[in-house]
């Protein structure tokens, strides 16, 4: 079961926040089809924040059709967002979480860890979207 954290001092609403944290765990395979969220009650109990908050977020998440309500039952996992390479057991993630330790033992903090790897990221889109239409390179990553 997913436990969300609110960090308050993000400025992100906590809504998007649980919303985050749950497509979070859907893609990395925590949270599959048919698992039940967290009652609005837990989720208050453990974070401290109106209740409307949480069932706002699982409003929004089944709009998305990620979840299902089901009254007097609780909420439950329709969709999976999970992709290959982000299993537990992926050598993909075990490579990520090397380099994401010689990171900290660098020094560096969460923050700037997630600035390389944004980085890293838009250097990566950069490159893909300026190559032309017909490049071979470009055709083979679509594909």
């Amino acid at each position: 079961m997913v436990e969300y954290r609110i960090d308050r001092s993000s400025g992100v609403p906590a809504y998007v926040q649980i919303v985050e944290q749950t497509e979070r765990a859907l893609r990395m395979g925590t949270l599959r089809v048919g698992d039940k969220l967290p009652t609005a009650r837990e989720v208050v109990a453990a974070t401290a924040i109106n209740p409307n908050t949480v069932l706002r977020a699982y409003r929004d998440m089944e709009q998305a059709g990620l979840v299902e309500l089901r009254r007097g039952l609780g909420t439950f996992v329709t969709r999976s967002l999970a992709r290959p390479g982000a299993e537990d057991d992926s050598p993909l993630r075990a490579e990520l979480a090397d380099w994401t330790a010689r990171a900290r033992a660098a020094g560096l903090e969460r923050a700037d860890i997630l600035a390389l790897v944004t980085a890293a990221l838009d250097t990566h889109d950069d490159t893909k979207d300026s190559r032309a239409p017909g490049d071979p390179e470009r055709a083979e990553e679509d594909a």
